[in-house]
């Protein structure tokens, strides 16, 4: 189906400015160690970043620059035609039933072969999908070790969070960076070892040594002799730190200074709505989501308008709610990259058939030919349709 024919008239669309350089990439920090979120009060004032937290994953939230959107106007109608789909024929309604009721441990296939079949009903449905790709942006404080690096700070203007250039992944795929802001580092002291590169060993409360887990400090073993472990003194060195009384401080790795930095975190999230409309066969359209079927229309774009003139007018009025929600509910916090909207045709058949003088039904649903009933006629008593 044209897609010029399911959409209102639009505007030139906007365009989204093309992806930069990357970023400058924010340090790697070891598994388990490394610097820790830095204190507020050790961080200075940076125009344009008020209110920044301090690590820890939840940084400070930035809404993206207005995108003035525009508002969708009115479709001219599409053609007439036929989307509907005849029913499957008997022989695949028969060879899908055998399959099932093979796979099913404890069913006989004796009805899946000896049935009679005395209808095929076709009642297809579609799926509508609209795919929302948008992009985050938060910033937190970060510290690593400073072993030399260039410190930017000083002279510069620091970029606002959403002028920062970022390479964008492929559209539709989740992501998450951090980037490190340009012009906001600076070195300081280290919080957790004031500056002294170690940090008391927390084994040995600092004094280097450790009761003798031979003779529990006496000196002496069961038989008064002098124990050979302690030579009698009843404690031995530390093993956490060598005698010495002090470790090396996890947080700045011994360095005593750490550079502090703003971390812009950037996440790219892709939002789904799907709507099966309910054809009230007796078919459940939850089983929809585990097959596909024949793709009639697909539109990709920055921003999509909604489906106006599709047949099935349950499908215009699922394309426009769903524009509209989505619009509303990630402008203001995201930048939307592209949208994405498709409509399939799911192939659903509902079977009518007899077996030893008894009516029965299942449904043969999408382009796998899967099979639903709730009442196969030969099964054991254990057990439950899934």
């Amino acid at each position: 189906m044209d897609k010029r024919h399911l959409l209102s008239d639009q505007d030139d669309d906007p365009q989204f400015p093309g992806p930069g350089n990357p970023g400058m990439p924010a340090p790697d920090l070891p598994q388990g160690g490394g610097a820790s979120a830095p204190p507020g009060e050790m961080m200075h004032n940076v125009p344009g970043y008020e209110g920044t937290g301090s690590g820890g994953g939840e940084g400070k939230c930035v809404p993206p620059p207005n995108p003035g959107l525009a508002s969708p106007g009115r479709g001219p109608s599409p053609p007439e035609r036929q989307w509907e789909i005849p029913s499957i024929s008997e022989d695949f309604a028969k060879d899908a039933f055998i399959e099932y009721a093979s796979s099913k441990c404890c069913y006989s296939s004796r009805p899946a072969k000896e049935l009679v079949f005395t209808d095929l009903q076709a009642h297809n449905t579609y799926r509508y999908r609209l795919e929302t790709f948008v992009e985050s942006r938060k910033t937190e404080w970060d510290s690593v070790p400073y072993t030399g690096q260039v410190v930017d700070s000083y002279g510069s203007c620091v970029p606002a969070p959403w002028d920062i250039a970022v390479q964008v992944p492929a559209m539709f795929q989740n992501g998450k960076r951090a980037v490190q802001v340009p012009h906001t580092s600076s070195v300081k002291g280290c919080h957790n070892c004031l500056a002294l590169g170690k940090s008391a060993c927390q084994k040995c409360i600092a004094s280097g040594w450790m009761q003798c887990w031979v003779c529990n400090g006496s000196g002496r073993r069961m038989s008064d002799d002098r124990c050979s472990h302690c030579n009698g003194v009843g404690r031995v060195r530390c093993t956490e730190c060598s005698g010495s009384g002090s470790k090396t401080c996890h947080t700045c790795k011994g360095k005593g200074q750490l550079l502090f930095f703003i971390n812009l975190i950037v996440e790219w999230k892709n939002h789904i709505y799907e709507f099966v409309p309910d054809k009230r066969s007796g078919f459940p359209v939850d089983r929809v989501s585990k097959v596909t079927g024949e793709l009639l229309f697909t539109d990709t774009q920055y921003m999509v308008y909604p489906v106006v003139s599709f047949p099935d007018n349950a499908i215009n009025q699922a394309s426009q709610t769903a524009v509209r929600e989505h619009q509303a509910q990630f402008v203001t916090t995201s930048r939307i990259l592209q949208q994405r909207q498709t409509i399939e045709l799911i192939p659903v058949t509902r079977v009518h058939y007899t077996w030893k003088e008894k009516t029965y039904i299942y449904f043969v649903y999408g382009a796998e030919h899967k099979v639903y009933t709730d009442d196969y006629p030969a099964k054991c008593c254990c057990c439950t349709i899934i």
